[in-house]
């Protein structure tokens, strides 16, 4: 299959059975959807929905953050991966937003990662969610799944190649959909150890499936036989 038919049965597929797909980190304004991007970072959202809603209370707005300190935010945010470090960096974030973008949330790309935590793949999620930009970006899902669907190519080594790529062939109204499709799928289906194929719904596109079907089936197959 020609990488240009993948891409049409990728879009085609997801436009139909999954017309709508969102993040699943839980917030009410870009503010929140910020600071749980930053949070989410090598860590679940499941975690991090857990942690936000005391954080959220206590702390509404970027003044709140900067007027804190590190011994005041620290507990809000101890359960969640590197503590420490997301605590500095939403410190420093909440400083930036009020010194310099008079609290409101950038919406570039080129002036978010001016924001402490904030990297190209956070601000590519800020972008594409709260402002449907066609910014893709790449976490350790959107990596796995569009190299083994073939949408990409198996060289592209770094995050940043793989969004190229995404971008140039995903029609532009679609790209900022496309990111969760990608996402939700990884997360659900195309798992990183072990992807569940059986339960896949587009194997038929999938270069993955096609080059490891025989020993796919031949796993399930020895799954069902009743043992002697």
């Amino acid at each position: 299959m020609l990488k240009k038919e993948r891409y049409a049965a990728f879009i085609d597929y997801f436009s139909n059975h999954m017309p709508v797909a969102e993040t699943e980190l839980a917030y009410e304004n870009p503010f929140q959807l910020l600071v749980a991007v930053v949070l989410s970072a090598q860590c679940t959202d499941k975690r991090v929905n857990l942690s936000t809603p005391a954080l959220f209370r206590d702390f509404p707005t970027p003044e709140h953050l900067a007027a804190s300190n590190f011994e005041e935010l620290f507990p809000y945010i101890k359960s969640i991966s590197y503590p420490n470090n997301k605590t500095k960096h939403l410190l420093g974030l909440g400083k930036k937003l009020v010194e310099e973008f008079n609290s409101e949330i950038p919406s570039t790309v080129d002036d978010l990662i001016k924001l402490p935590g904030v990297g190209r793949k956070t601000a590519n999620v800020i972008t594409s969610v709260v402002w449907n930009q066609p910014n893709m970006a790449v976490d350790t899902h959107v990596f796995r799944v569009s190299k083994r669907l073939g949408l990409v190519t198996q060289n592209a080594k770094t995050p940043l190649e793989v969004e190229k790529q995404l971008i140039k062939n995903i029609p532009k109204q679609h790209i900022h959909i496309a990111h969760h499709w990608l996402i939700l799928h990884g997360r659900y289906v195309c798992l990183a150890r072990s992807p569940k194929c059986q339960e896949c719904q587009i194997t038929h596109f999938c270069r993955y499936f096609e080059k490891n079907k025989d020993q796919i089936l031949n796993n399930a197959e020895s799954k069902t036989k009743p043992k002697a």
